[in-house]
This record gives C-alpha cells, structure tokens and sequence, in this order.
C-alpha cells in the first residue's frame, strides 16, 4: 500500500469535493434527477461522515471521485437531449 492510498484525505478536500457535487447538481435540467443527485450527495457524504479509519475514508473519498466525474459527464448528456418542457415541479403558479 503507498503512502497516498493510506492518507485520509484533508478536510478542505473532502469540502471542495461535496461542493463539487452540489454545483454539478445544478447542472442537470430535469428536475427529478437534479433532485436526486443533490440527495444522493447529501446522504453520501452524511453517512460517510462516521468513517474513522484512514484507509476507509481513502476509499470513500476515491469512488466520491469517480461519482463525481460520472455526474459531470451524465450531465453534460443530459444537457444536449433536455426536453424543452419544463416539470410540473418547476412551473411557477400564475395567482
């Protein structure tokens, strides 16, 4: 094992890695999978939260990047076949 997989990540890097995954949230124009991908984040990282040890949070913190380059790449797809109707949750009340 090298030194770089046995280290836990800093906390700033842990921090720029969830904004990183709420701003990528953003970017999805569905609102169901904008939604659940900020939940997802959210859930990951609070459940994640309890990780002691190094190698543990080592792990957690890699496969947090790879999600996160799925997503970024999901949303890119996602971007160039949005449908041009908006969801009933997005549409604002007319009163």
């Amino acid at each position: 094992m090298t030194v770089a997989a046995a280290s836990a990540p800093s906390r700033a890097a842990v921090l720029h890695l969830y904004r990183s995954f709420l701003r990528v949230s953003r970017k999805f124009t569905d609102y169901n999978v904008r939604e659940y991908t900020k939940r997802r984040a959210v859930d990951a990282f609070h459940e994640n939260q309890k990780l002691s040890y190094p190698s543990a949070i080592s792990s957690a913190f890699a496969d947090g990047k790879a999600q996160l380059e799925v997503a970024t790449r999901q949303a890119v797809v996602y971007s160039l076949y949005a449908p041009k109707l908006k969801s009933v949750m997005e549409v604002e009340c007319m009163d």
